[in-house]
């Protein structure tokens, strides 16, 4: 996997590239978007926490996706409740402070953030999106956001996809983003989470931008998350602000290539997995012959969340009999045909690799699910035992 966002953008075993596709300057957005990034100091580090993403075409096409976790953040209510969901010009994103479980103050605050970067854009305040990141449980230092807006404002520009991108980081080891073209099409995407990652969907900041022409963004963006995002797991745990943004401009005139956005969000996912806080390696477990795809895809998240199969992932250990009793658990109260290595594939936890494919045949039907994962290391719970203190 990158430790950064501009090597070689495709490098996992599980994504098939484009055919046509050249990878560009990550800092690049496609023709009418703009983005920069200010410190306002919500973040101790000195390090730039308030990014802002615009598009400048009117005629854009746009969708989100948020979750649904029922103790929802106050940007995501604000984006469920209050925004043009289909005709999103901007997104003003902070970290440092998730703004959650805050309140109607919270409510309040993410209101004033988005007011404040629509009137500093001249845009309707329906059409900005809000996203936070960070801390759950403290109250906004709004003085500090207000006061950075302006400045942030007129720093945008087509080449701020790097600073925007770093302003979204939490725990992120290394910044997830890239620019490609295809054909004449150009996409740029942008997105951050390390912890607290578990499908459902899943915990994560992510922004896409395109020039293509996207007649049926929902569709499109559903179908690529459902591949991507949907798809992974560090630690079982599902966030209260996970947003995915998807911007269309349409101003190359051509269509999105069929498969592009598909593979960008797999690997900006598997990214996120490889970044998993503290994280050595990588594993895909595939369930095939389930009753159904969701009995398939039951099994395989227990066997992805299983702390006993992510320490086995860790010590390069082959020990086929923590998925069985991961399997074992997710269809208690069933009887499943007993267990074994001739239906078990473990052999890659004990590569050197980083990526390592489980695999599991049932006997029980036709269904079949997939789900990518990090492994548990110390680091991850030094990480979260510290992370307010």
């Amino acid at each position: 996997m990158s430790e950064s966002g501009d090597k070689s953008f495709f490098n996992s075993r599980w994504v098939t590239p484009p055919a046509d596709f050249e990878q560009i300057d990550s800092s690049v957005l496609p023709s009418g978007f703009r983005a920069g990034a200010v410190h306002c100091g919500l973040k101790n580090d000195g390090g730039t926490d308030l990014g802002l993403v615009v598009c400048d075409e009117p005629g854009l096409t746009s969708s989100i996706l948020l979750t649904r976790n029922a103790a929802a953040a106050a940007p995501i209510r604000v984006c469920r409740d209050h925004l043009q969901q289909d005709s999103i010009r901007a997104a003003i994103v902070n970290s440092g402070n998730a703004n959650a479980a805050t309140g109607e103050q919270g409510m309040s605050d993410a209101l004033a953030m988005r007011d404040a970067a629509g009137a500093a854009l001249g845009l309707e305040s329906g059409t900005v999106a809000v996203a936070e990141t960070g801390v759950i449980g403290v109250p906004m230092e709004m003085d500090k956001v207000l006061a950075a807006i302006e400045g942030l404002v007129g720093g945008l520009g087509p080449d701020g996809a790097v600073r925007f991108s770093e302003a979204i980081m939490t725990t992120d080891k290394w910044p997830k983003r890239c620019t490609l073209k295809s054909g004449g099409v150009t996409i740029s995407a942008q997105a951050k989470g390390a912890g607290m990652i578990e499908p459902g969907f899943a915990t994560m900041l992510c922004f896409v931008q395109t020039d293509a022409k996207v007649s049926r963004a929902d569709e499109a963006l559903r179908r690529a998350v459902d591949g991507s995002f949907e798809r992974i797991t560090v630690d079982g745990q599902m966030s209260t602000n996970d947003t995915v943004l998807l911007q269309a401009s349409g101003s190359s005139g051509e269509d999105l290539p069929e498969g592009l956005l598909d593979a960008v969000l797999l690997q900006l996912a598997l990214e996120i997995v490889a970044d998993g806080e503290g994280a050595t390696r990588v594993g895909r477990i595939e369930v095939t012959g389930a009753a159904d795809d969701g009995e398939a895809e039951l099994v395989a998240r227990q066997i992805a969340n299983s702390p006993l199969v992510k320490t086995a992932l860790l010590g390069r250990d082959p020990n086929w009999g923590r998925i069985a009793q991961a399997a074992g658990a997710a269809l208690a109260g069933s009887d499943i045909t007993e267990l074994g290595p001739d239906v078990i594939s473990a052999d890659e936890l004990a590569g050197e690799q980083r990526e390592a494919e489980l695999g599991l045949k049932l006997d029980r039907g036709d269904g079949q699910a997939h789900v990518y994962f990090s492994d548990l290391t110390h680091e991850y719970i030094v990480i979260n035992a510290e992370y307010t203190t």
